[in-house]
């Protein structure tokens, strides 16, 4: 009896074809067999028809038949059981593999904003605070003063105006929240929509980095012509890239008929050049040439202290000073660099022409 019973459903197990004399072992495999018929069923003229094979009904079209052929197949006999757990597994395996592939998209973006300094962890006045408390901690600020100058931050913050706690004594640079406007402002000129689009059209208030794109658009947006020239890889021994320190070099003597620097100090009117890598940014404002025909860059350092700085305007101390300012191709050795350049004024048609060909900005590559 048992035997018995143990053929009968195995005989329940099976799928017959209701076109021709096939049985398949499953409903999934017999769905994918009456398709292969449905896709041949062609009426005595040559037409194709889209009949029903069990009941001769005829539908619109070839997904009306599919869903309709799949009514039959539903209602004329239960699935499988080991294949419905077999299905029920693999939608959870799925399942989870999905949720897997989002978490690490969101790690990864996680990552990128912290990077890129996205990950609104405090902007210009939180970082403001926390260098004064350092500076109270060592000794260098009296908490009294401390006070003080943070009430004196929060009401230029409130009031926008530039109280110049970020810049040099040269009345003519902007701080960085004004520098971050300003930026702003040219991204709603129309300059450079992807990159506003990567930082949601807003920086005040941000850690972002300001980079040689950012820097490209306020130039731009002032009236200025500037180039990007992105040194994307190394091009010597050990991660260096001499062909960055060739480039400075022609730049500093353009005005010179001479491609070897002379033996002796010249003073150009030539722009310093905006000097980018991961994390950071400097100032190029010279170029030495040495004796035994080594090159070396004179950059300044906004993270360099005030000491150093008057070290380097005092007669007395910017022989040794210029030290701390030497960069040799060994000092450089990020994976890419970009440098900016002024190239002079933009009249008002070609500023136009520089916004328009802004929605594809692209730095110029070397090599």
């Amino acid at each position: 009896m048992h035997e018995v019973d143990s053929e009968h459903s195995k005989a329940e197990l099976l799928f017959p074809c209701p076109l021709c004399s096939l049985v398949c072992s499953s409903p999934v495999i017999l769905q994918e067999h009456v398709e292969l018929h449905l896709q041949g069923h062609l009426s005595d003229q040559g037409e194709r028809r889209f009949e029903c094979p069990m009941c001769s009904t005829v539908c619109s079209d070839s997904f009306s038949l599919q869903e309709h052929v799949e009514l039959h197949l539903n209602q004329s006999s239960d699935p499988d059981p080991d294949l419905k757990l077999a299905l029920q597994l693999q939608q959870k395996e799925e399942l989870r593999r999905q949720q897997e592939e989002v978490q690490q998209e969101e790690e990864e973006f996680k990552k990128l904003q912290r990077q890129f300094g996205l990950a609104g962890e405090g902007g210009y006045r939180r970082q403001t605070e926390r260098s004064m408390e350092k500076a109270v901690a060592q000794g260098l600020l009296t908490p009294a003063d401390f006070h003080w100058k943070r009430a004196e931050m929060m009401e230029s913050l409130a009031s926008g105006v530039d109280d110049g706690a970020t810049r040099s004594q040269d009345k003519v640079v902007p701080c960085i929240p004004r520098i971050q406007s300003m930026i702003e402002e040219a991204w709603k000129e129309g300059l450079d929509p992807q990159g506003a689009s990567h930082f949601n059209q807003r920086l005040q208030g941000t850690r972002a980095w300001i980079g040689a794109t950012e820097i490209y658009v306020l130039l731009t947006s002032l009236g200025i012509s500037s180039r990007i020239i992105d040194f994307h890889k190394p091009t010597g021994t050990a991660d260096t890239h001499p062909l960055l320190f060739d480039w400075v070099k022609q730049y500093f003597c353009q005005t010179s008929r001479s491609s070897r620097l002379p033996n002796k100090i010249i003073q150009t009117g030539l722009p310093p050049l905006y000097l980018q890598h991961q994390g950071h940014s400097r100032s190029v404002v010279g170029f030495e040439q040495k004796k035994n025909g080594s090159f070396c860059l004179l950059l300044l350092d906004p993270g360099s202290s005030m000491s150093d700085i008057r070290k380097l305007l005092s007669r007395d101390t910017w022989t040794t000073a210029v030290r701390l300012i030497r960069k040799f191709p060994r000092n450089l050795k990020h994976r890419q660099y970009q440098l900016v350049s002024v190239q002079g004024v933009l009249s008002a048609e070609d500023k136009q022409i520089k916004i328009l060909s802004s929605s594809t900005l692209r730095a110029e590559r070397i090599p």
